[in-house]
């Protein structure tokens, strides 16, 4: 910075006055920013496109809570079991969407990069007051604006940000991250502003919004009291005469959290898992965390579904990196003692980790990469602030100053060009779902979940040989996988094999009673066999487990109809219209029992909606034409 301001100072032929040196280093500030917007949008150009995959399919397709804005308290919530259930701030986000431009994937997916940018370049702003602040001014303060900006590039476009990023409904990650930084951004302004009861309070509220987003948020008023014990307040004491306002109310955003896990329906962790012990999980963790940081420095396989990670069941399983994290671990304490600023990082680091790699099993995942998303931040802040200060150090050893500093431009510029293109590479897998699975299953070839899925894909393409293949490999590597035993059952059930269909779905029933899904197929494909008497038990089942499944009701009116019941299928039908207003079948249903009860008019509204929901319906397209005498 010195440099540059006496170069400035021989155009000009006179020494910088302080305004100039202001508005120089302003200028500097709004070029770093339009670099690191530049380039975020060149390394997600690619990602706008990729259709909605896996969890994206319950979160935001079949969401029906999202298609409308008021009331407002349905637009927040989610239907149980759903990657956005319990998280009212992410379902208000994907309700906008909605209402601006419907189930159109690229207004979702530029809503994520725009969070992403914008988490960016609030990052660049922690940094550079970070280094400008007194614990770190000797040391970085000349460099602060393009030290914070060599730091937020590297995190913005590293490759280990696309599932994040490229994943739609992984915004749940990008809104916690961004109201987390926000929070932070707001105590650090607060700290000199003539107003700091204004940003105290834009920090309150931001923390309660990241509460809403996503459970990891629960470390956000830890990680400001560490950040402000370290770089702002000189001691806890002075801190709390200070700021203990504002840490009453960042604690009390803790409330908004226990009352979401408290009322959601969705089971948030795996406390309850049988298959894997706390101990288990955290030997285990021990290697998903060694691989984290493999990943930082090599981002190479990423995987959108770690589902077989192996669980470290013997101690000797987890022994080499459970050295490596007490390593860092021991690192971080050391820090804290001779380092504050570097301990603050591997706080930072393992602390944003510890709510899902630790000791509470996290529901269905063992490891995920979009965890990553805040960590990396202090992985990538240790390096590249690391590496200046050997540039710095390297003048008075080889190299003139200025050719240290190119020195280190260059190799800046070569990283984030290198990551860059990686994300933009990544970003190419997700073009398509069936390229995403395809991907999991080259790199996990005997993942039964990724085997599965990619089964579920191959279908909705058409490609219904194939999809049986992956079934069929994932029933036999793992015949207690309930999913890949309901889906081989229900793909078959749709070649109308029933008697092998029926086999695959018993099985699955078996395996997971209480799915209202495998019950009620299983009582549909029961129904086309005749058998009436079990098909009754098993949708009567589903509709126990899932009152509100507008399938269920339609296939247990069949039934009902069937026995010769019209008036109770007739309510059946009647309350599968009420629930699912687009379920064309029950429309047509409803419309034939009407018919049967002498309701006419009624039955031919019905038979009129059928048709426009589903032009194949032709039953109710034949009804339709006896009914205006078409071709008679």
């Amino acid at each position: 910075m010195a440099e540059a301001d006496s170069a400035l100072a021989e155009v000009h032929g006179s020494e910088l006055t302080g305004d100039a040196r202001s508005l120089f280093r302003m200028d500097q500030r709004k070029l770093a920013a339009l670099l690191m917007v530049v380039a975020g949008l060149w390394a997600y150009h690619n990602s706008l496109h990729g259709p909605f995959i896996f969890d994206d399919v319950p979160s935001i397709l079949e969401n029906r809570h999202i298609r409308h804005l008021w009331p407002i308290g349905t637009a927040m919530t989610a239907p149980p079991g759903t990657t956005v259930t319990g998280r009212p701030v992410v379902c208000l986000t994907l309700a906008l969407n909605y209402a601006l431009g419907g189930l159109n994937v690229w207004g979702y997916h530029v809503f994520n990069l725009a969070v992403h940018l914008i988490s960016a370049l609030v990052l660049f702003g922690i940094i550079r007051r970070t280094c400008e602040s007194e614990t770190l001014r000797g040391r970085f303060g000349d460099n602060a604006t393009w030290l914070a900006a060599a730091i937020a590039l590297v995190w913005e476009v590293h490759p280990l940000q696309t599932e994040s990023v490229t994943y739609v409904v992984q915004r749940t990650e990008l809104l916690m991250g961004l109201f987390l930084l926000l929070t932070l951004y707001c105590v650090i302004r607060s700290d000199r502003s003539t107003r700091p009861r204004v940003w105290q309070l834009a920090a309150v509220a931001s923390c309660a919004l990241g509460m809403g987003s996503k459970e990891v948020m629960v470390v956000g008023p830890l990680i400001v009291l560490l950040y402000d014990g370290v770089f702002l307040a000189p001691s806890f004491r002075e801190l709390w005469r200070r700021r203990g306002v504002l840490y009453v109310g960042l604690a009390s955003t803790w409330l908004i959290l226990a009352g979401l896990v408290v009322l959601t329906t969705r089971e948030m962790t795996g406390l309850g898992m049988q298959e894997i012990t706390p101990w288990d999980y955290l030997k285990t963790e021990a290697g998903v965390l060694a691989h984290y940081l493999r990943l930082c420095f090599w981002p190479h396989p990423l995987l959108i579904d770690y589902f077989d990670w192996p669980v470290a069941r013997s101690w000797k399983d987890g022994l080499v990196p459970g050295v490596v994290v007490l390593v860092l671990l021991g690192a971080t304490l050391w820090g804290f003692r001779r380092r504050p600023w570097a301990g603050f990082l591997g706080a930072w680091f393992f602390l944003i980790l510890a709510p899902t790699s630790s000791v509470i099993p996290s529901l269905g995942e063992v490891a995920a990469e979009r965890r990553m998303y805040l960590p990396l931040a202090a992985v990538a802040a240790l390096v590249v602030g690391g590496g200046w200060r050997i540039m710095e150090g390297l003048p008075g050893n080889r190299f003139a100053p200025r050719t240290a500093r190119r020195l280190g431009a260059v190799t800046l510029v070569a990283v984030v060009l290198t990551l860059g293109w990686l994300t933009i590479r990544r970003n190419e897998v997700y073009r398509s779902d069936v390229a995403i699975w395809s991907d999991v299953v080259a790199q996990r070839p005997h993942s039964t979940r990724a085997l599965s899925n990619l089964g579920t894909v191959l279908v909705a393409h058409g490609r219904v040989d194939e999809a049986l293949a992956r079934y069929h490999e994932a029933v036999q590597l793992d015949p207690g996988n309930s999913d890949a035993q309901f889906n081989l059952g229900l793909t078959l059930a749709g070649r109308n094999e029933l008697d092998a269909a029926l086999v695959h779905l018993n099985e699955a029933v078996r395996l997971v009673p209480h799915s209202a899904l495998a019950q009620c197929d299983l009582g549909i494909v029961l129904t086309e066999k005749g058998d009436l008497a079990g098909a009754l038990r098993h949708l009567t089942e589903s509709l126990r487990f899932d009152p509100r499944s507008s399938a269920a009701h339609n296939a247990l009116g069949v039934v009902l109809a069937r026995q010769g019941n019209p008036a109770e299928a007739g309510k059946e039908f009647a309350k599968a219209v009420q629930l699912q207003s687009d379920n064309a079948e029950a429309q047509a249903n409803l419309g034939f029992v009407l018919a049967q009860l002498g309701r006419m008019d009624e039955a031919v509204r019905h038979w009129e909606t059928a048709v426009r929901l589903d032009p194949k319906q032709e039953n109710a397209r034949r009804a339709l034409d006896r009914v205006h005498g078409v071709g008679q």
